[in-house]
């Protein structure tokens, strides 16, 4: 069967994606927020795992990991979380986290875990693409896990077509060379780069993420890209909304 990934990039349409991290704002709220998500319209969620030093993430981001691991959130309670997770939900889920938790829980156990409850694909920022080829693809494979790598403004163009090679779902385009974080709208420097990976002319389709606040950013990211990613100003809504306004922020969107 084809990745549910995969099958939502083949739609005729411009994708939002949603990140949040699992257990906040409360440890149990995690199959709520991704079913109300999918109820809103959002086209595939990342679920972060949190982890204690998470580098690639701004202060928004960090702060949730840091309540959520207080509230008690482990690498186990999050499968058993989503153990039933599919019975509800349909669209692709995409687990975010640091390659640390992922081997203490064995890697090859982590992706047949993943398998078995009907995770699609993994982001993991500190895993570089070239160890993955190397070690670790046969085994994201044989479950039927896409890899997604993130690409920078920084990032070189030889680099860039390493990864598109070895990728077979999208390439998550950060927008800019900073932490994760909210902007209002985005400068010439990000279009140049927007511009710049289109004229590359990827074989996989690219979904942008970092500083995508409302519906101004998501439309001028989405103009040469297949989709776009939002975390930061999602998880702040939860933080100060709660887990009940989730559709009118969607809306907000798009």
């Amino acid at each position: 069967m084809k990745n549910r990934i995969n099958q939502k990039l083949a739609e005729d349409k411009k994708l939002l994606s949603i990140y949040f991290t699992a257990g906040y704002p409360s440890l149990h709220d995690t199959k709520k927020v991704i079913q109300d998500l999918e109820k809103s319209g959002v086209d595939m969620i990342e679920i972060g795992l949190p982890f204690s030093d998470p580098l690639a993430d701004g202060p928004t981001i960090q702060e949730s990991s840091t309540a959520a691991l207080k509230n008690g959130m482990t690498t186990k309670l999050l499968f058993e979380q989503l153990k039933d997770i599919r019975q509800s939900v349909e669209i692709p889920l995409i687990i975010m986290g640091y390659f640390n938790p992922m081997m203490q829980y064995g890697v090859e156990a982590f992706c047949a875990k993943c398998k078995e409850i009907g995770i699609d694909g993994l982001i993991i920022p500190d895993l570089p693409v070239a160890e993955y080829h190397e070690h670790y693809q046969e085994t994201f494979e044989k479950y039927g896990l896409i890899n997604v790598f993130l690409i920078t403004p920084q990032t070189s163009d030889e680099r860039i077509r390493f990864i598109d090679d070895v990728s077979n779902g999208f390439i998550y385009m950060v927008s800019s060379a900073s932490t994760t974080g909210t902007k209002n709208t985005f400068g010439d420097e990000q279009q140049q780069y927007f511009d710049r990976i289109e004229a590359l002319e990827l074989k996989n389709p690219q979904i942008v993420g970092f500083g995508i606040s409302n519906n101004e950013t998501f439309t001028q990211a989405t103009k040469t890209a297949k989709g776009a990613i939002i975390g930061s100003a999602f998880i702040k809504h939860l933080t100060h909304n709660g887990i009940d306004t989730i559709g009118a922020f969607v809306r907000g969107i798009r």
